[in-house]
């Protein structure tokens, strides 16, 4: 990952919680928006003039700040997976190893982020055992203006989906450059489907009426990423495989959307999240906020 020489610089100048922090960061204000709170800033070391930071700094500094917001000693919380919410991951971790979290189990929603929470020691179950979760994080593709999503372009969303529903609070993770106007025609909607009669299934989604107008593509290669890697069909983590709805408009209703792709027998989920989110985290070039 690179990182600007200040940032670097205070990484390794200590290990207080400050450290992981640029020293600079801007605050953005807006109507509906619910900005960094002042502790926040100076803990931060917020001002109003910043140089501009990397993505992967800002995708560190948000995910970080909602672990420090939204989590809690003694909580069940869903870890995400993804870029943005790797940081929430590595976050939790550190509060677990220096003592300011405890009591924490945590459930992952892919193999790598079990792999990671497993190698930062972080004490996981499941929602065999645990069916009721305090806070989820997780990060998304695309945010609209009513908080709803479209996620799994890293071919999660089954899991995605499974766990976070049953979070209390489910707060998402993003840089600006996930938010839209409209869904759709920014990022390829996934749908994850049964191998059996997969192409089938595949004409039978491109024919819906909420769907008209797509391009349903087989995703190929590597399950997450939705770039053509490979000559294989690509497959979940739960062994099925994903259809990307390329759209050049936006989705005109997606709870329909959602409800139509739900029906269709052959789908067993799809990357629409509707009426979920609890609040949106931003890491923007001028700094980090929150929507509610």
């Amino acid at each position: 990952m690179k990182i600007s020489a200040a940032f670097a610089a205070l990484l390794a100048s200590s290990s207080q919680v400050a450290a992981f922090a640029p020293a600079k960061l801007s605050v953005r204000h807006a109507t509906s928006i619910r900005s960094v709170t002042a502790a926040q800033k100076e803990f931060f070391g917020i001002t109003d003039a910043a140089p501009a930071l990397s993505q992967d700094e800002l995708k560190q500094m948000v995910g970080y700040k909602s672990v420090d917001d939204y989590v809690k000693s003694g909580m069940v919380v869903g870890l995400g997976t993804g870029s943005t919410a790797y940081f929430a991951v590595e976050r939790l971790g550190q509060l677990l190893k220096d003592g300011t979290l405890t009591d924490i189990v945590a459930i992952p929603t892919s193999i790598r982020t079990k792999e990671q929470a497993e190698e930062l020691g972080i004490p996981l179950v499941t929602l065999d055992t645990h069916s009721k979760l305090d806070v989820a994080i997780d990060g998304a593709d695309e945010v609209d203006p009513d908080l709803n999503l479209v996620k799994g372009g890293g071919g999660a969303l089954l899991r995605e989906k499974m766990v976070e529903v049953c979070a209390d609070k489910f707060i998402v993770i993003v840089d600006e450059s996930k938010l839209c106007d409209g869904l759709g025609p920014g990022f390829p909607l996934p749908v994850e489907i049964t191998p059996f009669c997969h192409e089938h299934t595949l004409r039978t989604i491109a024919a819906l009426p909420s769907c008209e107008g797509c391009d349903a593509v087989l995703r190929m290669g590597s399950s997450s990423s939705n770039v053509n890697d490979g000559d294989e069909i690509a497959i979940t983590d739960n062994g099925n495989y994903i259809v990307d709805l390329h759209f050049k408009e936006a989705i005109k209703d997606a709870p329909t959307m959602a409800t139509e792709l739900k029906n269709t027998v052959g789908v067993v989920d799809h990357g629409l999240f509707c009426g979920m989110t609890t609040a949106v985290i931003i890491a923007g070039s001028d700094g980090i906020s929150v929507k509610e």
